[in-house]
């Protein structure tokens, strides 16, 4: 089981079983939430527990899915699509040792200019 949480402890969750799918996102909305590219995990819901949510607000980024962060610290912690029974959680707010490596990068096209994509993971458009 791991267990991960925001900054201030405000918002904290475990996962019943480690992801078996990792990603960076280079999209424009991650980009901009995050700072940078988001690490993320998606994982079902049936395996996600949130622990403790008094500092947990949602933002609707689009029609289709809603951003979760932090209204204490500002972490940025998760992303849900209105209508999948799964969740992505940010792969630097889980505790160490994850014991995951990143797979793949997806929206790779929309990355930022400031940066170059240099490893030799997958790279999607989509």
């Amino acid at each position: 089981m791991l267990t991960g949480s925001c900054l201030c402890g405000k918002v904290a969750y475990r996962l019943a079983q480690v992801p078996t799918r990792t990603l960076a996102c280079h999209c424009g909305q991650c980009r901009r939430q995050s700072g940078h590219l988001w690490a993320s995990a998606p994982v079902r819901d049936v395996d996600f527990t949130l622990t403790e949510d008094t500092g947990l607000r949602w933002y609707a980024a689009s029609d289709f899915a809603k951003r979760g962060f932090c209204q204490n610290c500002g972490s940025y912690l998760f992303w849900k699509h209105n209508d999948e029974d799964q969740i992505a959680v940010s792969l630097g707010s889980l505790n160490t040792p994850t014991g995951v490596k990143l797979q793949e990068h997806i929206f790779a096209n929309h990355k930022g200019d400031y940066y170059e994509i240099n490893d030799t993971l997958p790279q999607r458009d989509a």
